[in-house]
């Protein structure tokens, strides 16, 4: 469905708001603060990429070889914004939403088995596999955020890290370690290397700031 809602004939934007809205459950306020848009804005632009859909007589399916690739970019960015509400909630009293962390991880999955030999499918994978890994430790009793450097890595789960750092040497293997997702999960994985924060290496985390960039 998000392969279907993220068609070539939509412009980039409003494939990523349709599919959080329609497919995903995202509230249109959600989607705007991920685009840092108007509300507005997103909703006109999901009722547009509604309507050309539905006069398209589009079938659902997962496309295959060159299709596939076209869209792939515009799916892995469905994911990555729906881990992201996850990871730090834009609406509600918690800090976090732990099923859609785990939902686009999920999704994150299944996209590496469907295109296995696409880096940045790895990259996002490593990302949230690594961000993940911290979940446990970023809230204290009280549901207050703990900030980086003053969570018990104690907490972080190893199993997660080392799934991470699995992907992402999938995606260099694959010649996608430089790409946007890839890069995101190297500066995490410094973090997720340091047993203690004075072990992390800052002049590598800044280069790799620096290229992302």
């Amino acid at each position: 469905l998000i392969f279907t809602a993220c068609h070539p004939r939509l412009s980039r934007e409003a494939r990523a708001a349709l599919a959080l809205r329609m497919i995903c459950g995202l509230t249109t306020e959600e989607i705007a603060r991920a685009f840092l848009q108007p509300e507005a804005t997103i909703a006109q632009r999901i009722v547009r990429a509604k309507r050309t859909l539905s006069e398209s007589g589009l079938a659902y399916e997962t496309p295959r070889g060159e299709a596939l690739s076209e869209r792939l970019a515009s799916v892995l960015e469905v994911v990555y914004l729906i881990f992201n509400e996850g990871y730090t909630a834009a609406r509600g009293d918690e800090w976090l939403r732990p099923q859609l962390c785990h939902d686009a991880l999920r999704m994150g999955r299944v996209l590496t088995a469907i295109a296995p030999q696409e880096a940045e499918a790895h990259g996002l994978l490593a990302l949230m596999e690594l961000n993940a890994s911290r979940i446990a430790a970023r809230t204290d009793a009280a549901g207050d955020p703990i900030l980086l450097m003053d969570q018990d890595r104690a907490r972080w789960d190893r199993l997660q890290i080392r799934r991470g750092l699995l992907a992402l040497a999938r995606a260099h293997e694959l010649g996608g370690g430089r790409g946007f997702y890839a890069l995101q999960a190297a500066i995490v994985a410094c973090h997720a290397r340091a047993a203690v924060p004075g072990e992390t290496d800052w002049q590598q985390i800044a280069g790799l700031y620096t290229e992302l960039a």
